[in-house]
């Protein structure tokens, strides 16, 4: 139970950042590295505002402001510049190191003696961990039928349409630069806010902490794929947030069995590797039993 409860609240604020990179990922259908720059910039603004006094809950929506302006710029540079968007969200991932560390005056700033959105509440005989889990599945469920509702409606639909077919929508009358630049934007949104809620559950805001979370994000994307299929838009939705779960899981697994921190990163790539090559394996295993059994 120790291991449990934190693993599952770490995976729930964590599967916002795996929300954002699905709606570029596979709504979109880009791949956008921005969310390496925006999600400790959600971090380093929200840890900036609540060391200046300001309400944990509003330095969160701060935060996510920021993150809105990080996929604004990115899909300026992407559709407006026409830059590759690999590039474009490289660019500003690495413009965002720079505001980053101007936003926190340093590479590293200490929310141990600030209230924050899980201490802030100050209910008795309730551990922190257990506060992270109820705000955590809170903010995750309401996330989750918000972005349900809105790519229901008829805004959320034209992205959707972009990332499947954007000569079609074209072809319709929607301006794919705005479809492409809202949903930067909101990925970005969601990105920056489980970077403000992670740094105030782990107690810190650092520059560095977002090396590798796009990687994090696709493994807990796929895993979700893999694992709980992808029937309908709510099912996807719903398999990214259990699949953030079970790719903390397995990190608290190989970390217990003795597995040096060091190697966390390359052990989340060869897991990404291996779950995206599963559908060809699938594939091939699949036509193998059918030509043995004609």
């Amino acid at each position: 139970m120790d291991l449990i409860i934190p693993t599952i609240s770490q995976g729930l604020l964590w599967s916002l950042l795996a929300i954002g990179v699905y709606i570029t990922f596979r709504v979109l259908d880009i791949a956008d590295l921005t969310v390496e720059g925006s999600f400790p910039l959600g971090a380093a603004v929200a840890a900036s505002c609540m060391l200046g006094g300001m309400n944990p809950v509003l330095s969160i929506f701060v935060a996510a402001f920021a993150g809105m302006l990080a996929g604004i710029v990115t899909g300026f540079l992407c559709t407006k510049l026409k830059i590759p968007a690999l590039l474009a969200g490289i660019l500003t991932m690495i413009a965002l190191y720079s505001v980053n560390l101007h936003v926190m005056g340093k590479a590293n700033l200490s929310l141990l003696n600030v209230e924050t959105v899980f201490t802030m509440f100050g209910i008795p005989d309730v551990t922190l961990s257990n506060m992270v889990l109820v705000i955590g599945a809170a903010v995750v469920v309401f996330t989750g039928v918000l972005c349900y509702w809105f790519f229901g409606t008829e805004i959320g639909a034209s992205i959707r349409a972009t990332g499947c077919n954007p000569h079609m929508i074209r072809a319709n009358g929607i301006n794919t630069d705005i479809t492409v630049i809202l949903g930067l934007l909101i990925s970005n949104a969601l990105v920056a806010v489980s970077g403000a809620l992670v740094a105030q559950a782990n107690g810190f805001a650092d520059v560095g902490m977002g090396v590798g979370t796009i990687v994090i994000g696709l493994a807990s994307v796929i895993i979700g794929e893999v694992l709980f299929g992808t029937r309908s838009f709510k099912n996807c939705l719903i398999s990214v947030i259990l699949g953030s779960i079970v790719y903390r899981a397995v990190i608290a697994i190989v970390l217990q069995m003795g597995m040096p921190p060091n190697d966390l990163k390359l052990f989340t790539a060869i897991l990404v590797a291996a779950a995206l090559s599963m559908p060809l394996c699938q594939a091939k295993l699949k036509k193998r039993k059918v030509a043995q059994d004609a």
